[in-house]
């Protein structure tokens, strides 16, 4: 499964807005990418101190695809800003489901998926939150039968 890449964790910092209990990030630009999705900075125990949760906006390029993986011990929650994807899942990743902009999506721990984007012109945008604050480190490959 690829690492995380593009960007220290300093980038994530140097962003951060606020102090006292409230912290801020405006816009947050594309810096990072994992497992062929690019990641804005976003939030997460690496720059606002989270112990629970993590939040950020993801894109899937035309014709990405995220491989084949597994969130170990948290949920996570999509919301589908831009495009078009199809999850197969669990399993033997042998069911399919497909969203479009609009869509809510729940994935509970443990579920295998992979993620593709349905256009081959239109990246795939969608906000992601995480009952994780370390992000990635959590997250396993899935071998694909």
């Amino acid at each position: 499964m690829p690492t995380a890449s593009e960007g220290s964790d300093a980038n994530l910092v140097a962003p951060v807005e606020g102090g006292e209990g409230i912290l801020v990030i405006r816009g947050g630009g594309n810096c990072r990418s994992w497992n062929n999705i690019r990641y804005k900075v976003g939030l997460s125990a690496k720059n606002v101190g989270s112990s629970r949760l993590s939040m950020n906006v993801a894109t899937i390029p035309p014709g990405g695809v995220a491989y084949a993986h597994i969130h170990v011990g948290f949920e996570l929650m999509l919301y589908i800003l831009e495009g078009r994807v199809r999850h197969e899942y669990g399993v033997g990743l042998t069911r399919s489901i497909e969203n479009q902009a609009g869509d809510f999506i729940y994935i509970e721990p443990g579920v295998p998926h992979e993620v593709f984007n349905m256009s081959d012109v239109d990246p795939v945008v969608a906000v992601v939150a995480r009952s994780d604050a370390s992000e990635w480190e959590n997250i396993i490959p899935y071998e694909r039968p």
